[in-house]
């Protein structure tokens, strides 16, 4: 299967999904044209990754905004997240948000409230 790392750009978010450490990170903005195409493989890859996956799973978010459509493929990523737990892995999630931003600490609490998993909330001086 392989890691998967996407350089990021000013519209999509620098992905770094590492097999061997079970860690994976997602960082930047996600303001993609398409953003089902642009989170295609990373669903794939959590998928293909559920067949083995480390004994604990991280999934770090640390993203400085996000568009509507976005918000929409990270719950199904969170999803694909979820239903991997307790299935020979603990998922936990890391939510980063910067201090005084509280549109994104709140969309943290948001999928925490919606999703099964358990959620750190770091607040951090930058993203």
């Amino acid at each position: 299967m392989g890691n998967l790392s996407m350089e990021g750009s000013p519209k999509t978010p620098t992905v770094n999904f590492n097999e061997e450490s079970g860690v994976l990170e997602v960082r930047g903005r996600s303001i993609p044209e398409n953003s089902v195409e642009f989170y295609k493989p990373l669903n794939e890859w959590v998928e293909s990754y559920g067949q083995s996956p480390k004994s604990v799973t991280t999934f770090d978010v640390k993203l400085e905004y996000f568009n509507t459509s976005s918000s929409k493929c990270i719950l199904d990523l969170f999803k694909l997240l979820e239903n991997l737990d307790g299935n020979n892995t603990e998922v936990k999630v890391n939510w980063y948000f910067e201090e005084d931003d509280e549109d994104m600490e709140e969309a943290g609490e948001d999928y925490q409230a919606i999703i099964n998993l358990p959620f750190k909330m770091i607040e951090v001086e930058e993203i």
